[in-house]
């Protein structure tokens, strides 16, 4: 039987063995997870020819993409979206317009390519990779910042223009009489989708989760999650449009929802592998043989198209009001083709527009330079210049505490007043140098550090340390610095601000001696005022936030072990009798008695 059931497992084996050598190896030597999945690809693939259907796995880990847009869907609310409506239909359509103009151009003009192929190869290769590019800001924990957001913008826009792109190609096909027609009701097709998916949304999804909630099934929401993700990419590939973009939208429409943190833990696990999966597919289908026949066109091309598409996003990034850094940043990040590339190209073929070895020497180029990606990202951090506010030099001479201090922002700052208050020395870092230069104003000893760094930790002494408070803003990067700690550290105590209740489950089953969420406090303080302003008793109203207190710790227990949805019991969605928290003493009892034997005194005077 199990020489039976071998060939089921071989290649499922093989992924899995070539994904666990190569990423960690790759990772530890500075080049990222992304180029250990790439050349475990093209080991297992091209090399070792151990796997030869490497296409046929891409159309399955594309699906890595999808769910890696959904979840970027429900960490965006659609007013935020709004507010990137310049970056995403401004930034991005000059990008795409632009740069596939002046590829077009190089193609028709220099290689003397006709005008149909000059066009599809010009607009193919203007489209960037969204896996490799989100995948690396994911990395770096950049995702949220400027140039990751801008990043992202140009990626969102350039899946919208899918849906126009394979539309052009029946244009231009030679014979392609009609095509007006099919362009025409690929569109209304497409705009049907869009508002079909949008309306089930907004009007569908909330009410269908809660009733799967409310059945206690966690394998039911894994199942609803993953449904939701797949039809809606399905309904959009089956408009003309992207699979990821039906994947992204319906996580934006579900972005608000209270069941976004619960379906981001279930859909995680599953994008995570997928995407791994899609990086090891690109190796897998990497035709080695046309780029050893080819070697002096990719040389060429390679390069060509990198430095033109960075060029042309440096300029439209400082246009649209990116500094010197941040439009270098994005240069240096997108310069790459897209694996929609594949699809275009492949279709293009098949109409006719130009033969099959182009298409295949094109896909050849978009692997290659997805594979320098990261070389690119190297180089242009050597391009940004040192921004002047930021210079500071990491002195560390007398640091060392008994507890050190992660970020000073405004929680950091009011947790020190306390430790020090309390006599306790406390050495604090922050990788702010404005913040740093402010707080020595005020007498602080506070060192300029990235708490992200084992060398900066070392440096500031968390050997000797007893206690780690970590104060930062973000959750990445608090992360960040709880898993360094907890892998090169062990030994420290750790005391963690956390962002909320996901944030929090998630730092307890990293073993955090401590966390509290950073408003937790500060919201039951407000409460307990506002009901003493309504006129209840200050002790009354203390032990309500006790009670309060101690039905959320109990939530969190049990979340911690049957999920996120669990332990509802314990929040009060409708007011109650507040009286019978405050147990009745002896003295409070005589005072009653005498109080009602008086009314009933008094009643019967009356």
């Amino acid at each position: 039987m199990a020489v039976e059931a071998a060939p089921l497992y071989y290649e499922p084996l093989l992924l899995l063995g070539g994904a666990v050598i190569a990423a960690p190896l790759f990772k530890r030597i500075g080049l990222g997870t992304i180029l250990g999945y790439l050349a475990a690809g093209i080991v297992i693939g091209p090399l070792a020819r151990l796997i030869s259907d490497g296409e046929e796995l891409l159309h399955v880990a594309e699906l890595g993409v999808v769910l890696l847009l959904f979840i970027i869907g429900l960490e965006l609310k659609p007013a935020r979206l709004w507010a990137m409506r310049r970056s995403i239909f401004g930034l991005g359509l000059a990008q795409v317009l632009i740069t596939g103009l002046a590829l077009a151009a190089i193609g028709s003009f220099v290689l003397g390519f006709s005008y149909g192929a000059a066009l599809i190869i010009g607009f193919g290769l203007a489209l960037s990779s969204t896996a490799f590019s989100v995948q690396m800001l994911e990395e770096q924990g950049s995702l949220n910042r400027h140039y990751g957001q801008t990043s992202f913008s140009i990626l969102l826009f350039q899946d919208l223009a899918i849906a126009p792109l394979l539309a052009l190609i029946p244009l231009l096909s030679p014979g392609g009489e009609g095509a007006e027609a099919i362009s025409g009701e690929r569109f209304l097709l497409a705009l049907g989708a869009v508002v079909a998916l949008i309306a089930a949304g907004r009007y569908l999804l909330n009410p269908i989760f809660r009733v799967i909630a409310n059945a206690g099934a966690k394998e039911v929401m894994i199942a609803a999650a993953l449904l939701v993700v797949l039809g809606s990419a399905t309904l959009m590939q089956m408009a003309g449009l992207s699979m990821a973009l039906g994947a992204f939208i319906a996580g934006v429409l579900l972005a608000e929802s209270s069941f976004r943190h619960e379906l981001e833990a279930d859909i995680e696990p599953f994008r995570g592998i997928l995407l791994g999966l899609f990086f090891m597919a690109i190796g897998l289908s990497l035709d080695l043989g046309m780029i050893l026949s080819s070697w002096l066109q990719i040389l060429i091309a390679v390069p060509v198209l990198m430095i033109v598409k960075a060029i042309v996003l440096y300029g439209l990034c400082r246009i649209f009001g990116s500094d010197h850094n941040d439009a270098v940043r994005v240069a240096a990040l997108l310069p790459q083709g897209g694996e929609f590339g594949f699809v275009l190209f492949t279709a293009a073929a098949s109409a006719f527009i130009f033969p099959s070895s182009m298409a295949s020497l094109l896909i050849a180029i978009v692997t290659v330079s997805m594979a320098l990606t990261p070389l690119s990202v190297k180089i242009g951090s050597m391009l940004m210049r040192t921004v002047e506010e930021e210079e500071m030099d990491e002195d560390f001479e007398g640091a060392g505490a008994d507890v050190m201090l992660i970020g000073f922002s405004r929680f950091g700052q009011v947790a020190s007043q306390v430790l020090l208050s309390g006599g306790t020395e406390v050495t604090i870092i922050d990788h702010s140098a404005d913040r740093v230069r402010a707080a020595g104003l005020f007498g602080f000893r506070i060192y300029f550090g990235d708490g992200r760094r084992k060398e900066v930790l070392e440096a500031a002494g968390i050997r000797r340390a007893k206690l780690v408070a970590v104060c930062t803003n973000g959750v990445a990067t608090t992360d960040r610095i709880v898993n360094l700690i907890r892998d090169e550290f062990p030994h420290v105590r750790l005391f963690v601000r956390s962002y909320d209740r996901a944030h929090t489950l998630s730092l307890r089953a990293r073993d955090v001696e401590y966390e509290i969420r950073e408003t937790a406090e500060s919201a039951l303080t407000f409460g307990r005022k506002t009901l003493e302003a309504l006129g209840t008793e200050e002790q009354l109203s203390r032990s309500i936030v006790e009670d309060v207190r101690r039905r959320d710790e109990e939530r969190l227990e049990i979340q911690a072990v049957e999920g996120i949805y669990a332990g509802n019991d314990k929040m009060r969605v409708r007011p109650v009798t507040p009286e019978p928290l405050i147990k009745p003493t002896r003295e409070s009892r005589r005072l009653d008695k005498e109080a009602g034997e008086e009314t009933l005194q008094q009643a019967d005077e009356n």
